[in-house]
């Protein structure tokens, strides 16, 4: 089954900013374009109107009546035929355009009312859109005789010339937007290839981890990947000690069947009495079988999980001690629980109920009537996540101070413990050490006898 190649992040980073890039981009160039438009064909009322009003000002009325249209126009454009900007004048039995307007057919207002403004356009004409600004206008008589005359002015222009300007901005403004796009997107890619700089080196570092060449990510990171490179030389760390548990379990297991072996090949090469080789092989063979079976069941411990769900403490004791005040009922043994409810063990929970289990089991099995469990958490509140304090003790007779050394000595073969104090304590010490906790082994002040005290660091702060 083939895969599919996946994209790089930097591509991926680099795909998105230049679909985000152009989006705004596209987005601001058409809201200038119309900012511009309008404000273009704003500029044009505005110069309209300053040509209106100049040319109202030129503008008069004869005694008789009759307008009088400056000689002198206001603007030269207007004398000018093509040139775009286009004048009439509109009063009764009065018809004036400008020399620009002959015979374009323009549509000028000829009756507004004085005091009405008109703006229209784009107009469309055969010369093209027309915008057009119209006013009606009341000039008073000149004479007590005369009367008002009422005029119409029209000032008018090519829509050509806005769309020319309109162009010019468009064109420059697109060469100004994608110029600045383009240097955004080099500045994007070297921004990318700096920032991802740190992943490559923890590639790098991770690649000689794997080669041999170093013993953990050492380097140094931002703090944005410290908790990705703790995380990584913590799961390190985890396999290297499951490496090691099992190299130890495998030279354990062969060292312990040295003896029973050697024990059989005596007794086959020696020994012609039947009865007495079925009894001494068969002896052998159970011890075997114990060591085999010890053996496996350290192996079999997971050990420090890197990543696990927190697990009450608690719930999992109460187990463990109902179970076994059911074991030891003739003794009448009880267990006692002084333990914090934020206590939790984070890791496998075969080796919380085995390392509880352990310390349960052998100080029911030396007590005289009371066991104490006491829990309490570490590192609360700095610490990321939180180690635990676990203490079992009895009311027995408790280990002497000179054999307590030798209870926590590895390497011990199970019939050279200290009595009471077998493999399980073994056992014990292997799932400690590989949550790079402590075991203590001392006299309980409280009960008098034996105090066995666990200590799981917590991770992080």
């Amino acid at each position: 089954m083939s895969t599919r190649r996946q994209f790089s992040l930097a591509a991926r980073s680099l795909l998105a900013a230049s679909l985000v890039l152009a989006a705004f981009i596209g987005t601001t160039g058409y809201a200038l374009e119309r900012a511009f438009e309008q404000w273009a064909y704003s500029v044009l009322r505005e110069r309209l109107q300053s040509v209106l009003y100049s040319f109202l000002a030129r503008t008069d009325t004869s005694v008789r009546g009759e307008v009088l249209i400056p000689e002198l126009l206001p603007e030269p454009r207007l004398d000018r035929p093509g040139s775009g900007l286009y004048a009439s004048v509109y009063a009764e039995n009065f018809r004036w355009e400008s020399p620009s307007a002959l015979d374009r057919d323009l549509p000028f207002e000829d009756a507004l009312k004085p005091g009405e403004i008109s703006f229209k356009g784009p107009i469309k004409t055969r010369v093209g859109g027309v915008y057009m600004l119209s006013m009606g206008v009341l000039f008073e008589a000149r004479s007590p005789s005369g009367k008002d005359v009422r005029v119409t002015m029209n000032v008018g222009e090519n829509q050509s010339s806005v769309r020319r300007q309109i162009g010019a901005f468009r064109e420059t403004m697109w060469v100004v937007l994608g110029g600045l796009g383009l240097l955004l997107l080099l500045f994007q890619a070297l921004l990318l290839v700096w920032s991802l700089r740190p992943l490559r080196a923890v590639a790098r570092d991770l690649a000689q981890v794997e080669r041999g060449e170093a013993e953990q990510l050492s380097g140094s990171y931002p703090m944005e990947l410290s908790a990705l490179t703790r995380g990584l030389n913590d799961f390190i760390k985890s396999e290297r000690e499951h490496l090691r548990r099992y190299r130890n379990t495998l030279g354990d297991l062969a060292h312990s069947l040295k003896t029973p072996l050697a024990v059989m090949r005596g007794l086959f090469e020696n020994e012609h009495d039947a009865r007495r080789l079925h009894d001494g092989g068969l002896e052998q063979i159970v011890r075997m079988d114990e060591i085999v079976a010890y053996q496996l069941a350290r192996a079999a411990k997971s050990g420090h999980q890197t990543y696990a769900a927190p697990l009450p403490i608690l719930k999992h004791a109460e187990e463990i001690a109902l179970m076994l005040e059911k074991v030891y009922a003739r003794k009448g043994a009880v267990a006692e629980f002084e333990v914090d409810a934020r206590s939790v063990f984070h890791g496998d929970k075969g080796d919380l109920m085995e390392l509880m289990g352990n310390l349960l089991d052998n100080a029911f099995k030396w007590c005289k009537g009371r066991v104490l469990l006491t829990a309490e958490p570490l590192g609360l509140p700095k610490a990321r996540r939180p180690g635990l304090l676990l203490r079992v003790e009895d009311d027995g007779p408790g280990i002497p101070d000179d054999k307590i050394s030798e209870v926590l000595k590895r390497g011990v073969r199970g019939d050279e413990r200290v009595q009471g104090h077998g493999i399980g304590l073994s056992i014990i010490g292997d799932i400690v050490s590989s949550y790079d906790g402590e075991l203590k082994v001392s006299r309980s002040a409280q009960l008098g006898g034996a105090q066995f005290e666990v200590r799981l660091p917590p991770l992080g702060g």
